[in-house]
């Protein structure tokens, strides 16, 4: 009787011990392993279309084809079983530095309404506009473009994603074009979300009489989807901190430049006291770069279900984010494909629960890290056997991750400044200033660090070459970070070895 009971505390134990390498840890295993949840499956992913020019975003068409738009001004369609495509449509005047083919949204009954509506930047006057564009869908190809709305524009934070809700209303979502305060300006339609007329006019309905704000306070909005019981939800770039993932209510103000992230500062809750700033969800410090969002309420991955799903272009990833029953909460994230793709422009829901993300490793802000002869594409997630093409297990990271303090000058150049100046400092052309020998490193200290605690607004000239600049403040740092990451610069990217102490840093502080 022992010998038996300990030949079942072996078999318990080996089952246990294979159980724990599931998706979500990489025990080192050469094949998949069945998650030991009954709620979960196991999950691959496989390319389905390479050589693409940044596809910008995606839409689960009515053919049962992916649309999906290109930076290089092309609207096509592909087929994910086999990847055949064609082109659609090609904008003639549309207007690509640094953005271009901002967004795109389907009419929710295509059969009746048969309608595309696209959201770019072109040029008027020699001057940067967006316009807002229906076109008709009629055999395979689109026609009639009627523009419906025509708004300011500029090179970055444009932020631009369209939306239909169950009320046969647009959302869109837009930047504040580097103009902050245009964020609280209800006159404006900068750092706001819009809702619109399937015709272009204000509806009826909306908070302000004959103005599209539906809701006011944001930065750069890159996502923008509906979720269960018609919620509607945004993903939106902070500044040096608080990436935010939000839950739009009509009439809401999000707080942005007034209040990022949780409103936790003094000066924060006596705007938000007056003002009726609504928290986001969740906000990330380090930032992430979230760029499209999606709902995912499918039962083909249940561990996904009931689930935000956010790409990321900075941290180069894909979260799920689960949300609580009312959808009011996120109450856990995991990570998926992190680092393996490189950016990830745009994420896609088909009706069968399968998901598809596109990588933007040729855009404006391009990596040589991640690119290669196949980018950029667009992959396929499903659950493994779906596809004989899919045999690779999709690893996720810890469930509730959470970000890790690190102090070493390398790690917090890469979370804070490589997005910007590269890993190697050297800056990205015409945009981004270099880093390596620029006379702003090598001079004074006290200048220096002015610059880090107060940021840049407007144009500075580095190595001869001016550059226009919205650099963010980061005071919020502490004394020791801030050095170690003047230290790491100096030290990699110039001929000075000085490196500055956290006490000239803190008497700077003082000084302010």
């Amino acid at each position: 009787m022992k010998l038996m009971l300990n030949q079942i505390r072996i078999v318990l134990i080996m089952l246990l011990l294979s159980t724990s390498c599931y998706v979500g840890l990489n025990c080192g295993a050469v094949s998949p392993v069945v998650k030991s949840r009954a709620d979960s499956v196991r999950i691959g992913y496989n390319t389905i279309i390479s050589n693409l020019e940044v596809p910008w975003q995606m839409l689960w068409g009515p053919d049962n084809r992916i649309w999906y738009s290109e930076q290089n001004g092309s609207i096509s369609s592909v087929n994910p079983l086999n990847g055949d495509h064609k082109l659609m449509l090609r904008i003639g005047d549309y207007y690509r530095k640094r953005l271009g083919l901002l967004s795109m949204v389907l009419h929710s009954r295509m059969k009746e309404n048969p309608y595309l509506f696209v959201y770019y930047s072109f040029l008027k006057d020699k001057k940067a506009f967006t316009k807002l564009v229906r076109y008709t869908w009629k055999a395979d190809s689109l026609i009639l473009p009627q523009i419906l709305l025509e708004m300011p524009a500029h090179t970055g934070h444009m932020g631009a994603r369209l939306a239909i809700g169950p009320d046969d209303k647009l959302m869109l979502a837009t930047g504040d074009l580097t103009d902050a305060k245009a964020a609280q300006n209800p006159n404006t339609l900068n750092g706001k979300i819009l809702r619109i007329n399937l015709d272009g006019s204000v509806p009826e309905d909306n908070p302000q009489k004959g103005s599209y704000v539906w809701a006011k306070g944001f930065r750069v909005p890159q996502g923008l989807t509906f979720g269960a019981q018609g919620l509607l939800y945004t993903s939106e770039h902070g500044d040096a901190t608080d990436d935010e993932v939000n839950l739009i209510t009509r009439n809401g103000n999000y707080g942005y430049p007034n209040v990022t992230g949780i409103c936790d500062s003094p000066a924060e809750k006596i705007f938000s006291a007056s003002n009726q700033v609504t928290d986001p969800l969740k906000a990330w410090t380090p930032t992430i770069a979230p760029s499209s969002i999606a709902y995912y309420g499918s039962s083909a991955i249940p561990q996904w279900k009931n689930s935000l799903l956010v790409t990321t272009l900075k941290e180069s990833d894909l979260r799920i984010l689960k949300l609580n029953e009312a959808g009011d909460k996120i109450i856990s994230e995991n990570i998926y494909l992190d680092q393996q793709f490189g950016r990830l422009r745009d994420v896609c829901v088909s009706p069968a629960g399968e998901v598809f993300v596109s990588t933007s490793n040729h855009d404006w802000n391009r990596t040589n890290k991640y690119s290669n002869e196949k980018d950029d594409r667009i992959i396929r997630i499903a659950p493994l056997g779906k596809s004989s093409a899919q045999n690779e297990i999709l690893i996720s990271n810890a469930d509730n991750a959470v970000e890790k303090q690190v102090l070493t000058g390398k790690a917090l150049y890469n979370q804070y400044c490589a997005s910007c100046h590269k890993e190697d400092g050297n800056g990205l052309p015409g945009v981004f200033p270099p880093l390596r020998d620029a006379e702003q490193v090598l001079g004074e200290n006290k200048k220096l660090i002015e610059i880090l605690l107060n940021g840049i607004s407007g144009p500075i000239k580095v190595k001869g070459k001016e550059y226009d600049q919205q650099m963010p403040a980061f005071g919020f740092l502490k004394d020791q970070e801030l050095a170690e990451i003047i230290s790491y610069v100096r030290s990699n990217f110039t001929r000075a070895q000085s490196s500055i102490t956290p006490e000239e840093i803190r008497n700077l502080r003082k000084l302010k």
